[in-house]
Order: structure tokens, then C-alpha cells, then sequence
């Protein structure tokens, strides 16, 4: 399985975040599986792979050749594939994953989650997607999406292809169909 993780390349976040992080890619790693990351070393997404790497997993990063030096690329990755662009990143990713955990981020994670919801809600494809939000960061979220429904924006099924957890394990065993 190679799970795909977004999430904050921020370097001013709470360690609360970076330690959530740290736990996903302890996780990923207790399950022998691959992480597919933005390819970044440094936050949240640096933590997760790092901590992936330290136990065990093979690391994919993803990152465009404009960003290498913003987020600090994670030459450390098992495989670091230097794209483009945006666009070539997140396509790669989707290509290169089995599923989709999202961690607290900003505007870069929120776009990468609606993306990944959009192409699967249109069967682009089919793969999970769990929301990791053990802090209730993305509350305000999932109040947003529920109103968007109600007011029939948000279509009937469409909520339902995300799974919002509350821990590492619930995330992890949901992307695994458990």
C-alpha cells in the first residue's frame, strides 16, 4: 500500500501538528507500508516521512523544481521525483498512491484534499481519503460541507467519500478497508 499524506510545510505550526505527523509516519511504517509525500523536509510534511523512514518505510517524495529550495527537498527519500509544476506534482501523487490521509494544513493541503474528493466523487478514481483532524481543526470544515449539502451543493453520496478520524489507527485502518 502506498498511502499519500497531506499536509503542512509550514515551519511556524503548533509541535502539536508536527507530532501528529510524526505519529502518521510511525504508523505508515508499523504497516510495512510506502509513504507518498510532497517531498518536502521540512513541518509537518517532514515529520511524517522522517518518521516513516525511521521505522522502516520506503519514502516517495514529489516536489516541483520551483519548491526545492522553499521546502527544502527531501533528499532523503528513498525515490524524489522533481516535477514542473503543481499540477505535474498532484498528478503524480494521485498516479503513484493507493490512498489519501490528510493531515491539519493551510490552503495547499485544502486544495490537494478537494482535488483528490472531486476526481474521486467523479470516479476518476476510487481510492480512500481520511481526514486526520484529532484537534478539530478542520471543524469549521465539515460544518461548511454539511451546510453546502443541506443547501444541495454538496451532492447526495458525494460526503460520504471522505472519512473524517480522530486518530492515527482510525485513519490507518479505514484506508485499509478494516
Amino acid at each position: 500500500m502506498k498511502v499519500s499524506v497531506f499536509c503542512s510545510s509550514s515551519p511556524t505550526i503548533d509541535e502539536k501538528h508536527i507530532q501528529l505527523a510524526a505519529d502518521l509516519g510511525a504508523g505508515i511504517a508499523a504497516r510495512n507500508w510506502t509513504l507518498v509525500s510532497g517531498g518536502g523536509k521540512i513541518s509537518s510534511m517532514g515529520a511524517v516521512a522522517k518518521a516513516a523512514r525511521a521505522g522502516g518505510a520506503k519514502t516517495i517524495g514529489v516536489i516541483p523544481d520551483a519548491l526545492v529550495k522553499i521546502e527544502f527537498a527531501d533528499h532523503d527519500s528513498d525515490t524524489l521525483h522533481v516535477v514542473k509544476d503543481m499540477r505535474e506534482r498532484k498528478g503524480l501523487i494521485e498516479e503513484l498512491s493507493d490512498a489519501f490521509v490528510v493531515l491539519p494544513g493551510g490552503a495547499g493541503t485544502l486544495e490537494e484534499l478537494f482535488e483528490i474528493w472531486v476526481g474521486r466523487f467523479l470516479k476518476f478514481h476510487n481510492k480512500p481519503i481520511a481526514i486526520l483532524d484529532p484537534f478539530d481543526l478542520y471543524k469549521p470544515l465539515l460544518d461548511l460541507v454539511n451546510h453546502l449539502e443541506a443547501e444541495n451543493f454538496v451532492k447526495p453520496g458525494m460526503q460520504e467519500l471522505i472519512y473524517w478520524a480522530r486518530s492515527v489507527d482510525e485513519a490507518l485502518n479505514h484506508i485499509a478497508g478494516k
